[in-house]
């Protein structure tokens, strides 16, 4: 994966744990850009099984569990407690935060729970590969990038939580953050859901809260790998 904007390296040096973020529509693209050892929360439905091989792979750690379904705990309390213990070990943990069942694009606040618990930096990341194939008629539109194919990871400002901030005040944040990344760098595929769309003005907050870390004279600067030129090609999937 060619990564542009990537905090990790910065982040690793100060000694800060992370977790990303990305829409569970991206989250087979996205998990090429986990380390190994990152814990990944994997939902029970058939969508779950696609990744599953995929973080074994990257040898990455599948967390399994799902939000609740009438009432019913689908593992997602047990899942979630695993992957706060995964995280305060230093480990990076990794959520599809709209999954497993949507509404795309809304983020739940497990994640802004797991930051809070742990005292995580959230990164998010929008993978746009240059070939995929699109589930066109699932709820998230799913996507699986073709073989061979090159996939941009474009990373946004890695956020915490502020001091006296609601769950869902961050996890707003976050969502904000991630749809602003994916009208940037994706905006056909964004177009397919107008409602998600936000105004500038409305990413100031989420960037005004920002972490800020000025990096070692020694650190890595930020990728400097170059955009695409074109628009990713794309095969409509029934």
């Amino acid at each position: 994966m060619r990564t542009h904007d990537d905090p990790r390296a910065v982040l690793r040096e100060a000694g800060q744990p992370y977790i990303y973020a990305v829409l569970h529509a991206h989250q087979v693209a996205a998990i090429m850009a986990a380390e190994p050892g990152t814990g990944a929360m994997v939902s029970r439905s058939a969508d779950g099984q696609i990744i599953v091989p995929i973080l074994r792979i990257r040898r990455c750690t599948p967390v399994r569990g799902s939000s609740r379904k009438r009432g019913q705990d689908k593992g997602g309390r047990a899942a979630l407690d695993a992957l706060i213990q995964h995280v305060s070990s230093g480990r990076p943990g990794y959520l599809a935060v709209d999954g497993p069942r949507g509404p795309r694009g809304r983020v739940h606040k497990g994640v802004a729970l797991l930051a809070r618990r742990t005292g995580a930096a959230v990164v998010t990341i929008v993978p746009v590969a240059s070939r995929r194939w699109t589930l066109s008629k699932a709820w998230d539109r799913l996507q699986i990038p073709k073989p061979f194919c090159t996939i941009n990871g474009y990373f946004g400002e890695p956020l915490t939580v502020r001091e006296g901030e609601s769950l869902e005040a961050f996890a707003r944040r976050i969502e904000h953050t991630l749809a602003d990344l994916e009208q940037q760098h994706d905006p056909e595929e964004a177009a397919h859901f107008p409602d998600r769309c936000t105004p500038p003005a409305a990413i100031a907050p989420a960037v005004a809260a920002s972490v800020r870390i000025d990096p070692p004279e020694t650190a890595l600067g930020r990728s400097a790998s170059p955009l695409s030129s074109t628009s990713p090609a794309r095969e409509e999937a029934p």
